[in-house]
């Protein structure tokens, strides 16, 4: 029996990233397990902490060591696994153990579960009769009326007899005391699906999705446990395979995590899940109250549920018999968390299977250009669906040039082909999406006229619009004068775009006053049900036009859907950030995927004003193949990842000085860690501002370093954490690391 537990503690500072050992006293010797949050003594107060680990052996003076003085009951005890989790996380985006420990509890405190209670004689009816004819002598009128009615019903539900009775709950426990009747408990979980009515699963798998769904459970089969990139073209029927996936792990006692991303986790989608699975399969999303996510965390430990689906925050699920963790739409960036510890779900993910002898399934038809390039250099297996289920063809889609609209006198949102196109499919009482391509809209200037726009020359990505007419690179810190007319060509018309779903809205309804249109973005979505109000009523052509950002793009199914129309494609191509391209082309690609995927043809219409931009014409295409290969030659050229590794460190501070010298002062020991790295080239960037420089009177500044080896930046942030502890200088500078980042800083 171990006679200490190494503790960390319930406080988020960087001095006290480190464990404490307690002595355990011996009335919980039988009781304490690694995971558990326990109560002990710090300095004069009491706070709580988890135990890490269970050792014989005393790290100090054990006369110094102090005992544990109780577990808090109220709390989930977590897996030992998951704990080790937390500490892969803390080693490999930074942070400290309890920000990491919280990312894998995400819910601490037990919420009061609903119970549901009845009521019942426990002794024989001539003793109740002769109870109640005491009850009637004595005057006591609600006893008298609830024994009437128990011995007329037998057992009476708890609400029934204070509402409808009228008899108090203290009558009926002052009843319980005297031994006459019995209160029956049972906890009734929240169960977020447990509406739902359970249609018929009659789908059958096609030859390529059986070829790929039989790969897999075959490896399986065999003790082969690896991570697969599914690539499936939009409509291909990836859910299907997944769903086929599930079943045969499940069969064997295993359960499985599916994440999708929160925007495309609608109705539609549980109910593909619910259909073959029925209750076994649960739901987490933010909009449920904390008592639902914790009672489906809790139904899942209990082994009451076999399938999690959910965001990010569900690859967390406490399966104690995980099998198998699906990805899907694996490129989107809501994977990547933008809390400390800045961790993206799918390395965890991979992570949490290899401790688990689980396998992984990251599905995508535009997959992230990091996830094709392992699996094109082996690290993943690839496998691929190319054709759309039921064979039905791809839509056929066309580039407007937004710069001849203009020199043409067309200064609306619309193009006159797109505008052309809705008439058409108005006419014909088929449905419409228009999508608004404002993902990353961070200020970059470009000329209407002939399209250039306004570049880094150190970075080779857009420079963004400023206050006081400043044009900055969020990479080096490059700055020069924003322009009054076009370098390029000399128009003046070069300016920032700004237009929103609003306006869009009042222009498509001027223009075509006959159709019904529905608008879907942030504030059209607050309420709880905000979104599948919308989708619902689309799905049920209660609408003839849905416009919106990029919610309306992500994995949702309209059959009479024949056309979609992207507005403004330049918005995500030139955001100051090298991963542009790449997030273009997917956003383009999976809103050309919404069009036909029912038994009419479908159309799209991509208006830009950089019409010969590689993502724009392969996205056109659907050639993710020709899109992959110009962009990688990109990165190698540049030395952006998945070639190399990158990593963001920001300063923060409420004085602009403090922040500026924190980041100075450690790029001068970075320089100096990366000097004893010599047998690798690293390079720094920075320190400069950050993309928004100041939040909230929140300086920020940033460094990003480059090198070729992820392990290289992790033992170069070790370093960097440890210098930060040690010195007085950063008490009031924040640090932070983000590894490989998603939307820079």
């Amino acid at each position: 029996m171990a006679e200490y537990a190494n503790i960390i503690v319930d406080i988020s500072q960087e001095k006290l990233d480190k464990t404490f050992q307690y002595r355990i006293p011996k009335r919980l010797e039988k009781s304490i397990v690694v995971g558990m949050q326990v109560q002990v003594p710090f300095g004069n107060r009491r706070i709580t902490g988890y135990v890490v680990e269970l050792t014989d052996k005393p790290e100090y003076d054990e006369e110094k060591i102090k005992e544990i003085l109780q577990i808090v009951r109220s709390s989930i005890p977590i897996e030992s696994h998951l704990i080790a989790l937390a500490g892969w996380m803390r080693r490999n985006y930074g942070g400290t153990m309890n920000h990491a420990l919280k990312t894998v509890i995400p819910i601490k405190e037990k919420k009061r579960a609903v119970e549901h209670k009845k009521v019942c004689l426990c002794v024989h009816p001539m003793e109740a009769k002769n109870e109640l004819a005491e009850c009637v002598r004595k005057h006591s009128t609600a006893r008298a009326k609830l024994l009437e009615a128990l011995l007329r019903e037998g057992e009476l539900e708890w609400e029934l007899i204070t509402g409808k009775l009228g008899v108090s709950s203290a009558v009926i426990r002052a009843l319980e005391e005297k031994g006459v009747v019995r209160i029956l408990r049972e906890t009734e979980y929240r169960n977020p699906v447990g509406h739902l009515s359970k249609g018929e699963y009659r789908q059958k798998l096609n030859e390529e999705q059986t070829l790929v769904a039989q790969t897999v459970k075959a490896e399986y089969d065999a003790g082969i446990r690896q991570t697969y990139l599914l690539w499936g073209v939009t409509g291909s029927g990836k859910t299907e395979v997944y769903m086929e996936l599930i079943a045969h792990v499940t069969e064997q006692g295993k359960q499985a995590i599916v994440l999708i991303p929160e925007i495309a986790l609608t109705y539609q989608t549980v109910m593909r899940f619910y259909n073959r699975f029925g209750n076994r399969v649960s739901i987490l999303n933010s909009r449920m109250t904390a008592g639902e996510r914790y009672d489906q965390f809790l139904r899942a430990k209990k082994g009451e549920i076999d399938i999690m689906i959910g965001p990010r925050s569900a690859l967390f699920t406490p399966f104690l018999n995980l099998g198998l963790i699906i990805i899907d739409e694996e490129h989107e960036t809501s994977y990547k968390s933008e809390n400390v510890p800045r961790y993206h779900a799918r390395e965890t993910a991979i992570e949490r299977a290899r401790m688990m002898g689980a396998s992984v399934i990251l599905g995508s038809a535009t997959p992230s250009v990091a996830s094709f390039y392992k699996a094109k250099s082996g690290a993943y297996r690839l496998l691929e669906l190319t054709q759309r289920v039921k064979e039905k063809p791809l839509p056929t889609c066309e580039i407007v040039d937004l710069r001849e609209e203009l020199r043409h006198g067309n200064r609306s949102i619309l193009s006159a082909r797109l505008a052309e196109l809705i008439e058409d499919r108005l006419k014909k009482r088929q449905q419409i999406m228009l999508f608004l391509n404002r993902r990353g809209l961070s200020g970059f200037v470009s000329c209407r006229a002939c399209g250039h726009v306004l570049k880094c020359p150190h970075c080779d990505v857009s420079l963004s619009q400023h206050t006081g007419g400043r044009m900055v690179c969020h990479y080096c810190g490059y700055e020069q004068p924003e322009p009054k007319t076009c370098p390029s060509c000399g128009s003046r018309y070069i300016s920032g775009f700004k237009a929103g779903t609003q306006k869009i809205e009042q222009v498509v309804k001027q223009r075509f006053p006959q159709a019904r249109v529905l608008r879907m973005d942030l504030d059209t979505t607050r309420s709880r049900e905000g979104h599948e109000h919308i989708l619902s009523a689309f799905a049920n052509q209660e609408a003839d036009i849905l416009i919106g950002t990029q919610m309306i793009v992500k994995g949702h199914d309209f059959p009479q859907v024949t056309l979609v129309g992207v507005l403004a494609a330049d918005l995500s191509l030139h955001v100051g950030d090298y991963q542009a391209p790449e997030r273009t082309f997917q956003l383009l690609t999976q809103a050309a995927g919404r069009a036909g995927r029912g038994e009419l043809p479908g159309q799209v219409v991509i208006q830009t004003y950089d019409p010969t931009h590689y993502s724009i014409v392969d996205a056109s295409r659907q050639d993710y193949d020709g899109f992959y290969k110009k962009e990688l030659e990109y990165r190698k050229l540049m030395l952006y990842p998945p070639i190399w590794n990158l990593l963001l460190i920001l300063c923060a501070s409420e004085k602009e000085e403090a922040a500026m010298q924190g980041a100075e002062k450690l790029a001068e020991k970075l320089d100096s860690f990366a000097d004893g790295a010599a047998a690798e080239r690293i390079f720094r960037i920075g320190p400069a501002d950050a993309t928004v420089a100041k939040v909230n009177d929140i300086y920020k500044k940033v460094i990003y370093l480059k090198a070729e080896h992820y392990q290289t930046l992790v033992l170069i942030k070790d370093k960097a954490e440890q210098f930060i502890r040690e010195n007085k200088d950063y008490k009031n500078v924040t640090v932070w690391f983000d590894f490989n980042p998603i939307n820079g800083a």
